[in-house]
């Protein structure tokens, strides 16, 4: 892999995983060190960012991660309300038995919130290459991972909130796939994305660092 590919994808992930939190200023320079690298890997990595709108260009001062707008946010998860029941659908119609039955690992889980963020990432990306259609299951992938910076931004707000809810509402979706119930599946997981809407969404606009854009 260049080492331009490289960069890009620690930079990405950092900021994802907030480790580069929304709205921190960011410099070639200081990146450059951070990663160990010349600028100008650095420099690719974010034009390849702002295109991507998590990272945004500030004349003569450098770069910002891109804070996190509520409109934007809205848009992400309805697009995933869109796109993740049919990479269901096109799993039950047409994945076979045992990619189905790996499903299995997630119907438990243990571990603290990073962990199941983690474990939420995992079974949400199963789905997605489950449906073995490639541009689906792309799209669907980095929904997911936007997605984790969402629910990194208001996790204060979601400490007291029980994963077990969430595990079981996956262990029903395993178990209408594996059986092909297809208007179950697609129920459930039109359910579970829209109660993720309703429980992130009120958390983020309690949190500082999130934008509500106005309209012109």
């Amino acid at each position: 892999m260049l080492l331009r590919e490289n960069i890009y994808d620690l930079l990405r992930a950092d900021i994802l995983a907030c480790r580069l939190t929304p709205g921190d200023e960011m410099r070639e320079q200081d990146l450059a060190e951070r990663y160990s690298v010349s600028r100008q890997p650095v420099r690719d990595a974010l034009l390849r960012l702002q295109r991507e709108h998590l990272v945004t260009v500030q004349p003569r001062q450098g770069y910002r991660v891109t804070p996190i707008s509520l409109s934007d946010a809205r848009d992400l998860l309805r697009f995933r309300l869109a796109l993740e029941p049919a990479c269901v659908a096109e799993a039950i119609e047409s994945a076979p038995d045992s990619v189905l039955k790996s499903l299995d690992e997630f119907r438990r889980f243990s571990g603290n919130h990073e962990d199941f963020i983690a474990y939420n990432r995992g079974f949400h990306t199963a789905l997605a290459h489950a449906s073995s259609n490639r541009r689906m299951a792309t799209a669907l992938c980095d929904l997911i991972g936007q997605a984790d910076r969402l629910v990194r931004v208001s996790i204060s707000n979601l400490k007291g909130h029980d994963p077990a809810k969430l595990v079981a509402e996956h262990v029903a979706l395993i178990d209408a796939m594996q059986q092909r119930e297809t208007r179950t599946a697609a129920r459930i997981i039109k359910a579970h994305i829209g109660d993720t809407e309703k429980r992130v969404l009120p958390a983020l606009k309690r949190n500082a660092v999130i934008v509500e854009e106005r309209s012109s």
